[in-house]
């Protein structure tokens, strides 16, 4: 059966290093805050603990015993350690470590916050970030289930049961003809390459083309409004999309014609722990 030391304290080992470290004792005392008497009754308790003698009597001065170098090697790795747990924990307190686990819409995580993202992360280089992209109700739906701890997303409508949103920002979603002029006249739009059934982004699109009466003539559909772009560039049709989509990348596209704007929030699972690390992530977006 294997030996062991009883009840070793990390304080007494730490004042075990604190001995070592400095020329008195009364500096090692108050290195770690203590008086001088507690220092030397920690050390005596250590010492029967130990069940050597760890120092040896120079006139009125005790120093460290060589035999005693094992068990300050051991007493430097422990406390070291000590530190380590007591910073991560610290760290983890205030949201610096650990991991965060964050849904975005592309729009967000490409268009308006991909510097943000690089930024956060270097700036906390402890933190796992583990980033999600999909669609508003993809991501609500994973924050429901417990996949992901926070959404940036389009606010939903109805409003979700079970999701506290907060607002985060208004941006424009505009049309854009295939031949790259300014759209003027709604009676003559489309047909449309527009995102799929169900979109959140789709809906607010379809509402504002109805309201200025333009015809709704839908021949392409996908959730990648790089695809929506492709499409509008070989003429397949025109296209409604977020202002910093739309006009991004090698094929980007131009003179649009603002019809309308969307909501991007924050959502988070209703009644759920405040997560330090989230709220880091929202106070550098500008949440």
């Amino acid at each position: 059966m294997p030996t062991s030391l009883p009840d070793l304290s990390i304080r007494q080992l730490e004042y075990l290093v604190a001995v070592a470290d400095h020329r008195s004792w009364a500096a090692a005392a108050e290195a770690v805050g203590v008086s001088a008497s507690a220092l030397s009754q920690g050390l005596a308790e250590l010492e029967r603990r130990v069940g050597l003698p760890l120092f040896d009597r120079e006139g009125r001065r005790r120093v460290l015993r060589p035999a005693a170098s094992e068990v300050l090697a051991h007493a430097r790795q422990v406390v070291a350690l000590t530190g380590d747990l007591a910073g991560w924990a610290e760290r983890t307190r205030a949201g610096t470590s650990g991991r965060l686990r964050i849904g975005m819409i592309d729009a967000a995580a490409v268009g308006h916050f991909s510097a943000h993202l690089r930024e956060f992360r270097t700036d906390h280089p402890d933190l796992e970030l583990m980033l999600t992209v999909g669609p508003s109700g993809q991501l609500l739906d994973d924050l429901e289930s417990g996949r992901i701890d926070v959404a940036i997303c389009v606010s939903p409508s109805p409003q979700r049961r079970g999701v506290v949103t907060s607002p985060l920002l208004t941006e424009d979603i505009a049309v854009y003809s295939p031949d790259g002029t300014r759209p003027r006249r709604p009676a003559t739009w489309g047909p449309w390459v527009v995102f799929p059934e169900g979109s959140h982004t789709r809906a607010l699109i379809l509402d504002a083309l109805r309201e200025l009466g333009a015809p709704i003539e839908i021949v392409a559909e996908s959730h990648q409004p790089d695809v929506l772009r492709a499409m509008v560039g070989i003429g397949m049709g025109w296209t409604v999309l977020p202002v910093v989509q739309a006009e991004m990348g090698t094929d980007a596209l131009t003179n649009g014609r603002v019809i309308g704007s969307r909501d991007l929030v924050v959502a988070t699972r209703a009644g759920g722990a405040t997560d330090p690390a989230a709220q880091l992530l929202l106070a550098a977006l500008g949440a």
